[in-house]
């Protein structure tokens, strides 16, 4: 087995193009490979995902407590021969002093070796310091070895292998140049999800030959390589039968859905039921809705065009279906986007129009309290003031104008911005809609908790909420 995570000295130095190409290139191999994103970005893992053939699994310090990582880490490693982790940010870098949710403290935690990916652009001897010092800022961390990028030529390349070789004992597993195919298009929220374009294979494809020629593979597991077998992971949790159907957005407007939350809404007893709000041209027969994150304002012409779908979710929605928005999804559910001078018209099932704003609005981890307005929690766990503060984050450059006053929300802010800074998740009638992410995780089984509460309205154990009423 071989086991590795990814990291940088900085952002932005091209450790996601490497992982991207190093997962492909090592699938075409004939290795199974099992990525992981650190943290809680939703776009990096659709490329690990794409390019590995497997769903990739996020690792979190502020979502999940260190036994928990380490049995996600066991439960969808155990049957890969590789295991490939990319950070977020530099190898150091951290919400605090101590470092205790860095990508170092990923790798000690996780007993993985580090290679490091250097951004090299205007550096010949200055490479030497700069990896003796990561290397002494931890010695009880092993940097397996670095892979150059960015390099200016073959001469470059050279010096670099020439001082590195002369002033450390790191290993250069790999010199990738610079190079147009390697580049992947970014915009206002980062990289382009994989779900918006059609030749996302072939980028992967393109990606995985450039670093398969320029990264000596053979070495990187030679150094990556483990005889030390992962635990065997606990059962899955599952019901043994579907309750009911979910109708979830699945399209180029919709896309941002942890893999562990879906498994934990199947195994709840979710028959997840996709469709596309750009093209469908109905919504499908369901019980329930889910509409994850995503970029709605990329696709405001379509979204407004496919009158028929916005009519009918509107339709379900009002009647009592029980639904759940995350960011993306709450924006499309709203009346409006305001985007770059053009308004469209969306669903309408909430009160308030969305506008778009040139930097971000709400960005980063939340902590959020659910009340007793709350639609579904309220059942299965404490609320109010004695409720247990949700850990979740946040990621968006909008905001609600226009909300009612009459407005209920399921959440007060403890950490964030949500809403209006001081609350999130509007509620309307079995609608909940938010702009934090939940993740399913024991200390927040949202996924178990939405599953039974479709199930109870479709059973009529409890009967549809109203305006004005709550549990």
């Amino acid at each position: 087995m071989h086991r590795f995570l990814i990291s940088a000295a900085h952002k932005s130095s091209g450790k996601t193009t490497i992982s991207i190409g190093l997962a492909a290139a090592l699938r075409t191999r004939g290795h199974s490979v099992q990525p992981f994103k650190k943290g809680p970005d939703y776009i990096d893992p659709l490329w690990l995902g794409l390019a590995s053939g497997r769903p990739c699994r996020n690792l979190d310090f502020y979502l999940s407590p260190h036994e928990e990582i380490k049995a996600q880490f066991a439960r969808h490693g155990h049957a890969a021969e590789i295991c490939l982790i990319e950070g977020n940010k530099g190898l150091y870098d951290g919400l605090d002093l101590e470092g205790s949710n860095s990508n170092a403290a990923l790798a000690r935690l996780l007993g993985l070796p580090v290679i490091l990916v250097l951004d090299a652009r205007g550096m010949t001897r200055g490479i030497a310091p700069l990896i003796l010092g990561y290397q002494a800022f931890d010695r009880e961390l092993n940097i397996a070895g670095v892979i150059l990028n960015q390099l200016g030529g073959s001469r470059h390349e050279a010096k670099l292998r020439a001082v590195i070789e002369h002033y450390t004992e790191v290993p250069v597993i790999g010199a990738v140049h610079a190079d147009p195919r390697l580049q992947l298009v970014e915009r206002h929220l980062g990289l382009t999800p994989v779900n918006e374009t059609g030749a996302a294979e072939q980028r992967v494809a393109e990606i995985a030959g450039v670093v398969a020629a320029q990264v000596d593979m053979a070495r990187l597991l030679e150094l990556t390589a483990t005889r030390m077998p992962l635990p065997e992971p606990l059962p899955a949790r599952v019901t043994g039968q579907r309750k009911v159907r979910l109708a979830i957005a699945r399209d180029a407007a919709f896309g941002f859905y942890y893999a562990d939350d879906l498994d934990a809404l199947a195994a709840a007893g979710a028959e997840l039921v996709p469709f596309d709000t750009l093209r469908d041209a109905h919504f499908p027969q369901a019980d329930g809705l889910f509409i994850g994150g995503g970029f709605p304002e990329s696709f405001l012409a379509e979204l407004e065009g496919n009158t028929r779908m916005r009519s009918e979710i509107r339709a379900a929605i009002e009647a009592g279906m029980p639904a759940y928005a995350e960011c993306g999804g709450l924006m499309y559910l709203a009346r409006s986007i305001n985007w770059h001078g053009q308004t469209r018209q969306m669903v309408g099932a909430i009160e308030a129009d969305v506008v778009m704003h040139d930097k971000p609005v709400g960005r980063g981890y939340v902590k959020l309290r659910p009340n007793l307005a709350h639609p579904w929690l309220c059942q299965f766990a404490t609320v109010g003031d004695d409720a247990a503060a949700l850990a979740a984050h946040e990621f968006h450059y909008s905001s609600l104008t226009n909300l009612s006053p009459k407005t209920r929300f399921a959440y007060r802010m403890q950490r964030g911005h949500g809403c209006d800074g001081e609350h999130d998740g509007i509620i309307h009638r079995n609608l909940l809609a938010s702009y934090t992410h939940l993740r399913s995780t024991p200390a927040c089984d949202w996924a178990g908790q939405f599953v039974q509460f479709v199930d109870s309205v479709r059973s009529n154990a409890v009967e549809p909420l109203r305006n004005g009423n709550s549990h």
